[in-house]
């Protein structure tokens, strides 16, 4: 079949974006250098997209992503209108090439920056102080995209929620460490809210209750956890969470 033409979006130069930035976690936002950027449901869904991937991609892979339950041709067809009906700001914010979409060099995207912390939390420490800040935890609370509900965005969300909770554990002892045992008690707090039925986000909290002293607030923690897990899953905490309790476990992360 004859596929139909995409118009090609030419980008400012490398690295004068107007301060563009796009925003994906806790929600699609575009800022500029005077502030938000509206954006059509077709521009939002686009530059999501776009945003998400570090390289150039396909066009058909875009337009099959995005419009999934389309023909190729309509596929094609919806790209080609969200491109022509993009207001100049947002089209900015894009790369487009006779095979190809990206995001536009020189503008950054909160995920990427939230991604590189975690990795960062994840690596060996010491870690940098900021790293282990209110700001830091509050980065790794986020979802991404919360009510976007596109095969795409769901594979991407729960990549970035293993990721971040991986890494608000290593915060959690980073913060252990630190003796900041009620920056540590919150951010072990956000993992378990997120997870309720996750065994590490429980024996990072009882971690922080142990190294304070509080021993019956750690055994409390895990009479609460044994109970929700027999009612949700019928299943018990495993030896190595009791052994944690208990002060037979070793200082490592469960």
């Amino acid at each position: 079949m004859t596929l139909l033409a995409v118009p090609e979006v030419r980008s400012t130069p490398h690295g004068d974006q107007g301060g563009l930035r796009v925003a994906l976690l806790d929600g699609f936002r575009l800022t500029g250098g005077t502030g938000a950027v509206p954006a059509s449901g077709g521009a939002e869904r686009l530059l999501a997209f776009m945003a998400m991937r570090h390289r150039p991609v396909g066009r058909l892979l875009v337009a099959s992503s995005l419009w999934a339950g389309a023909t190729e041709g309509h596929a094609y067809a919806a790209l080609r209108s969200a491109l022509t009906r993009m207001n100049r700001t947002c089209r900015e914010a894009l790369l487009v090439t006779p095979s190809s979409l990206e995001l536009a060099p020189g503008v950054p995207v909160d995920l990427h920056d939230a991604q590189a912390l975690a990795h960062r939390l994840l690596d060996a420490g010491p870690h940098a102080a900021a790293d282990l800040g209110v700001a830091a935890v509050a980065t790794l609370s986020s979802e991404l995209l919360p009510l976007w509900y596109d095969d795409w965005v769901l594979i991407e969300a729960e990549d970035w929620r293993q990721l971040r909770l991986h890494a608000l554990e290593a915060v959690v002892d980073g913060l252990v460490e630190a003796r900041r045992f009620g920056d540590a008690t919150a951010a072990a707090g956000v993992v378990a809210r997120a997870d309720p039925l996750r065994e590490s986000a429980q024996a990072a909290l009882i971690r922080v209750h142990l190294a304070e002293g509080n021993q019956s607030e750690a055994v409390h923690a895990f009479e609460r956890f044994s109970r929700l897990l027999r009612a949700d899953l019928g299943l018990v905490p495993t030896p190595g969470l009791r052994d944690l309790v208990e002060g037979r476990a070793g200082p490592q992360r469960g």
